[in-house]
């Protein structure tokens, strides 16, 4: 049944008005489209709290698996699961809330708790959870963080040993609402750490804060997995605009060249590129689009100096764009050497059609000249044609003639013999030209 939306319209008039009932075809993605401004909504946090996060990499095929995952916590702890369909979940869960979201690569699992221990990073907002449904996670852990948000002056030394002795980098945010420290690295429990210590922030703010933390710190991570593919294939490019180079060289060389081998050498080489191309596009693109929205994030931070530490922005922009910019060389590499194959092909090919149309040329004249002597040869041979049937035709007077004198009737057989000659020539060459004329006009 097809869905439709009835509006009513009413125009004025000047001492009544008129009611007009229309009946609209609604788009079946209207629904769908609605609800996705609304998904994956900041959180709200009340400070203090900690937060442990995790984002997993996984395929089409573990989704089953993972939704059986989250389906069998939210049995344990007697709470509404997800729908089966749903990109995102959000739960108290009594001790602890779950945000779960499924993005294109990965999934999050954002757990939340209430308070922070004595030493910021002695407890964890996943305390509560039982350990063997972590076992249980499908797919690759690809970012781990442990976030706690406070409202406590923090001094160099708490900050020294909650760090574990890595480089700190700080700023303050959000307006001088808030003071971030981080040092993006995996620490002893296997987690990277994030300090939040707030000023100012309301929970939805401190939520918008966490979420912007966390999305830069998973962010950066999934840019960054095209990084070991582009250093591996960095040696493999080389080699194929060294091939190139040498088929260049040979094209452009002088002696005797095979153009069919390198022809055939080219239609390798652009097949291995493209092939190179459509594995790696996707992930490059992919990249592209986590490191835009690391710098999105990193500008809506507002950051400004804490005396003493390197900014977020500048540390994660400064480590992390030369890596990008390696896959995005790679990637334009990859194109250049496309287009350079291309045009070696289309000069090759060009050459190679060249070389045809020169042998074309040759054959058509070796045929035009072996036409020619066959027409000289042809013409010999009417000649030849029309003396013999002239002197059988000179046979078969003498017989008329012997006939003639042997009935009584004297003949100069001598002059009628030389005067038929003439005479037998043209009749014959008359015969030969028109039976010629009649065969061409009638093959």
């Amino acid at each position: 049944m097809t869905s439709t939306l009835y509006t009513t319209q009413k125009k004025a008039r000047v001492n009544h008005c008129n009611s007009t009932r229309a009946s609209i075809v609604v788009s079946p993605l209207r629904q769908q489209v609605s609800q996705e401004l609304h998904n994956r909504p900041s959180p709200q946090v009340t400070v203090p709290s900690s937060i442990t996060h995790m984002a997993v990499r996984l395929t089409a095929k573990d989704q089953e698996q993972e939704y059986q995952q989250i389906y069998s916590l939210c049995q344990r702890y007697n709470v509404n699961p997800p729908s089966r369909d749903a990109s995102c979940y959000y739960q108290d869960f009594g001790g602890f809330e779950l945000r779960w979201e499924r993005h294109l690569e990965f999934s999050s699992y954002s757990f939340i708790r209430k308070g922070v221990g004595q030493y910021l990073f002695d407890g964890y907002a996943t305390e509560f959870v039982p350990q063997e449904w972590f076992d249980n996670i499908v797919g690759e852990l690809v970012s781990a963080v442990n976030l706690v948000i406070h409202q406590d002056e923090i001094s160099e030394e708490v900050l020294h040993c909650a760090f574990e002795g890595h480089q700190i980098l700080g700023s303050s945010v959000a307006d001088h609402r808030a003071n971030v420290y981080a040092s993006f690295r995996v620490h002893s429990d296997g987690f990277d750490r994030i300090i939040i210590q707030s000023n100012l922030l309301n929970s939805y703010q401190a939520g918008r804060l966490i979420q912007r933390m966390l999305e830069i710190q998973t962010y950066q991570v999934m840019a960054l997995l095209s990084l070991p593919i582009a250093r591996s294939l960095s040696p493999k490019v080389a080699q194929m605009e060294n091939d190139l180079v040498d088929i260049n060289q040979e094209m452009a060389g002088v002696g005797e060249k095979n153009d069919s081998q390198m022809l055939d050498k080219l239609s390798d080489l652009a097949g291995n590129t493209e092939q190179l191309i459509a594995d790696i596009s996707y992930r490059f693109s992919a990249t592209n689009a986590y490191y835009e929205l690391v710098c999105s994030r990193l500008e809506q931070l507002k950051e400004t100096d804490i005396e003493g530490f390197e900014r977020i922005n500048e540390f994660v922009t400064r480590r992390l764009s030369p890596g990008i910019r390696t896959c995005q060389a790679l990637s334009v590499r990859l194109e250049g050497l496309t287009r350079r194959i291309a045009r070696a092909s289309s000069l090759l090919r060009t050459r190679v059609d060249l070389t045809i149309e020169q042998q074309n040329q040759q054959l058509l004249s070796a045929i035009n000249q072996r036409g020619k002597v066959q027409l000289r040869l042809q013409q010999m041979v009417e000649g030849v044609s029309v003396a013999a049937m002239a002197f059988y035709l000179m046979g078969l007077l003498d017989y008329v003639l012997n006939a003639v004198t042997f009935s009584g009737f004297e003949v100069n057989k001598t002059l009628v013999k030389g005067f038929s000659v003439p005479i037998f020539l043209l009749i014959t060459w008359l015969f030969v030209r028109l039976a010629i004329r009649y065969v061409k006009k009638h093959p």
